[in-house]
């Protein structure tokens, strides 16, 4: 195949934090996973050293926290203080277990010094009020000398945190409130008015948005609310098949792997969908898109709590990760934000966890090899995807994308193909480039990192030659590979 990327024709900058994670209060995510309670795994103020050190790797950009689901039934009081003092709660949206509020507002900005991320907090409107949200901000946010200030001071924490990304409720038209468009789109007009800006720099205040194709939420939520938001959220999560039939994220025939190809792009479609919502309610392109929760989701693995969402992690996801990545990458001019699901032990994981050991998923090594793109220029890149039907829709062979920043391209294509490696030829027109190397992750459809094996499967290095201009590789089948041309 013969491709051409135009070094001279950028399209705009691929926000870094199409990169952000997700960690919710959600089976074995937050404890166990980046937060103990004793020394039985080196820690720093609860934080895993062994996590925080390998998350550190990926610079992730932002995390998003404590929910999902769990965030409209969260009453952040319950999580400052004295921990032995915290009242604690049962978690209904996940597995039914005692949560201790232990983790809370204090140690999740202390987890992301450590990681030096940025945070992006989600707020209750599902069981909250417009004064606990408020009242939140002000404890987190404000430098002077208030009740909430210096409650926030006694508790620790003398200087206010820096806050930019706060969501405005989650899933409201599901487990956020089971609640209308028109409805919700009036609590945060409601909302929005009450969050004041206590630090130099704007809250950036996200509403909540849809769930897959729903355009209709978007058109609503945008006729109503408008510049009283910043962004709108998506949430749309990769399935063998669909919600019924999740399919074991091990266990899988060729036909798993090709059903979740097509659902995982299927991104494209439904970003397309919102998009032009958004064009006719916004078309100077002010309101941006986040896709704070997204992934491939299966079923748990046999054995787990079924409300703890635990499953492995394959070069199957390895693939559509990529794929899914240069959806958004094509989307830039929209997408700002992107939140995969989740960190640690649930869903798409970029790291799993069992006592003092940890494995690092395809996903993680994914990640890890895609950091190039971070606040890249895109680089108009032409190619032929080669579609192709299954079952569940349409999916592509090849997928790819390019980028430049301090003068280093970035390009990473997958192969979808169980089957057929693909034979490519870049023309680098307008580059002056010299050398080239290469990283790429493949094997088995179903090959995984175990405890027992934790290198399974990891990059490894791949032939990429650079000839007058020309860059030339083989993409195995079953592949995701990433070439770094200077």
């Amino acid at each position: 195949m013969k491709a051409k990327l135009n070094y001279s024709e950028k399209l705009g900058k691929i926000s870094k934090y199409i990169y952000g994670q997700f960690a919710e209060h959600l089976g074995r995510c937050i404890y166990e996973g980046v937060y103990v309670e004793d020394d039985s795994v080196p820690n720093v103020n609860g934080m895993r050293c062994d996590v925080v050190n390998a998350l550190k790797e990926l610079e992730i950009p932002v995390l998003r926290w404590p929910g999902g689901c769990f965030a409209d039934d969260y009453h952040w009081r319950d999580g400052i203080g004295d921990k032995e003092s915290r009242p604690y709660m049962v978690n209904t949206n996940w597995g039914g277990v005692v949560e201790n509020n232990h983790f809370g507002t204090h140690e999740f900005f202390e987890l992301c010094e450590q990681l030096g991320t940025e945070p992006y907090i989600c707020g209750n409107v599902g069981s909250g009020s417009v004064r606990e949200m408020r009242d939140w901000i002000e404890y987190m946010t404000f430098d002077g000398d208030s009740p909430l200030a210096n409650e926030r001071r006694r508790n620790g924490r003398e200087k206010p945190w820096k806050l930019k990304f706060f969501g405005i409720g989650n899933e409201a038209w599901g487990c956020g409130g089971g609640m209308r468009a028109e409805y919700y789109a009036d609590l945060l007009r409601q909302y929005s008015t009450y969050l004041k800006d206590y630090g130099d720099e704007p809250l950036y205040k996200i509403a909540c948005g849809a769930d897959k194709r729903d355009t209709d939420w978007t058109d609503k939520v945008m006729k109503s609310v408008g510049g009283r938001m910043s962004a709108i959220s998506l949430h749309n999560y990769s399935f063998e098949r669909d919600w019924d039939h999740k399919g074991s994220s091990v266990d899988f025939d060729e036909h798993g792997w090709y059903s979740n190809m097509a659902s995982a792009y299927l991104m494209k479609e439904t970003i397309a969908a919102h998009k032009k919502v958004m064009d006719e309610n916004d078309p100077d392109g002010k309101i941006a898109l986040i896709v704070d929760e997204w992934g491939d989701w299966y079923d748990v693995l046999p054995g787990t709590n079924p409300g703890f969402l635990y499953q492995q992690n394959t070069v199957r996801d390895a693939v559509a990760g990529m794929m899914t990545l240069h959806i958004f990458h094509e989307n830039n001019d929209r997408v700002y934000m992107a939140n995969i699901a989740q960190m640690i032990n649930v869903l798409q994981a970029m790291i799993l966890t069992e006592g003092d050991q940890i494995v690092l998923t395809p996903t993680y090594h994914l990640f890890k090899m895609m950091k190039g793109h971070m606040d890249g220029e895109r680089l108009a890149l032409d190619y032929d995807e080669k579609p192709y039907d299954t079952d569940n829709g349409k999916a592509v062979k090849i997928s790819m994308s390019a980028s430049e920043k301090d003068g280093v391209i970035t390009l990473s294509a997958c192969n979808t193909s169980l089957t057929d490696g693909e034979d490519i030829e870049i023309e680098l027109s307008g580059a002056d480039a010299k050398n080239a190397s290469a990283l790429v992750i493949t094997g088995e459809m179903n090959a995984h990192n175990t405890f027992d094996e934790p290198d399974n499967v990891k990059p490894e290095n791949m032939v990429v030659t650079l000839s007058n201009g020309v860059l030339s590789f083989k993409l195995p089948a079953k592949s995701a590979a990433v070439i770094t041309v200077k």
